[in-house]
């Protein structure tokens, strides 16, 4: 039986996760990348979160990254492949985790015992985790932990991130959302990204967002002005529901104590480095 409250890994995610994910938005990763050949933002982001994989194929990034179209995952890879080997952007990945959390937390902030103990909880966290099932995960769990404690607590919320990442596909899958019905749903439950910047990013046009709204309103889920119904509320919190179950055991082995320590260091580290304008206004909200 659970020691944890309800959510209490949910929410231990969503303190450490955007820590994780703040060197998407860094002016570090463009030129850390530049510096080994890649230019293109959509190359490096693909490159960034497949490195780990190996030089793997288009097919593979599609179906671990889920929400993206495949003819721009297929554009950028295996091309990427030629301009930067996955050892590279490996090496590149950690100077870019090591300069953006220098810059947004502050060194003193990097080298504090509050960093070095989140480190060793979000570790102990996951050691948990398991690999059938969830190939990003897996790959990243093969990596070497960085010995600095910053990067080492960067590298824990990767791995984290990707664990449940997995789960969250799998649900997606089984509650039968396709790729842009999945992105649509989540942004009509106010907390996904604004419409137009996934569709610059993810390889979408804005006839495939209609179509999936469409989908969506015919299945009940989706109102004619783009709001979930009853329906399509209980269907994403279903969803949830399933990522926390197939998540739990990091936060189970970590303990209730544990996991309540590491949601507020991480929370602390996410409002230091949000003030420091780690997250861009464009990427959020409904426009």
């Amino acid at each position: 039986m659970s020691t944890l409250a309800p959510r209490a890994g949910r929410r231990c995610h969503n303190a450490v996760n955007p820590l994780h994910s703040c060197v998407f938005f860094s002016p570090d990763l463009g030129t850390e990348f530049a510096g080994i050949g890649i230019d293109d933002p959509s190359a490096a982001y693909f490159a960034f979160r497949a490195a780990a994989l190996g030089a793997v194929g288009p097919g593979t990034v599609t179906s671990t990254f889920y929400n993206f179209n495949h003819e721009l995952v297929a554009t950028h890879v295996p091309a990427v492949w030629d301009a930067a080997t996955p050892e590279a952007v490996l090496g590149a990945r950690l100077r870019v985790a090591d300069a953006t959390l220098g810059r947004l937390l502050g060194e003193e902030i990097v080298a504090s015992p509050e960093m070095a103990e989140a480190a060793e909880l979000a570790l102990r966290a996951a050691e948990a985790c398991t690999r059938h099932a969830r190939p990003l995960y897996a790959a990243h769990a093969d990596l070497p932990v960085p010995e600095e404690p910053h990067l080492a607590y960067w590298h824990a919320a990767t791995l984290l991130r990707e664990h449940r990442g997995d789960a969250h596909l799998a649900a997606l899958l089984a509650a039968g959302l396709d790729p842009v019905e999945a992105l649509v749903s989540h942004t009509a439950t106010g907390k996904g990204m604004a419409p137009r910047w996934i569709l610059a990013t993810r390889g979408w046009r804005r006839t495939d967002w209609d179509a999936a709204s469409h989908r969506l309103r015919e299945r009940g889920l989706l109102t004619g002005e783009g709001e979930l119904t009853e329906a399509g509320s209980a269907l994403r919190a279903g969803v949830e529901e399933a990522t926390d179950r197939m998540d739990a055991a990091p936060y189970e082995h970590l303990g209730a104590a544990g996991v309540e320590r590491l949601t507020e260091l991480a929370r602390g580290f996410l409002f230091t480095a949000a003030a420091a304008g780690a997250f861009p206004e464009s990427a959020t909200g409904k426009g």
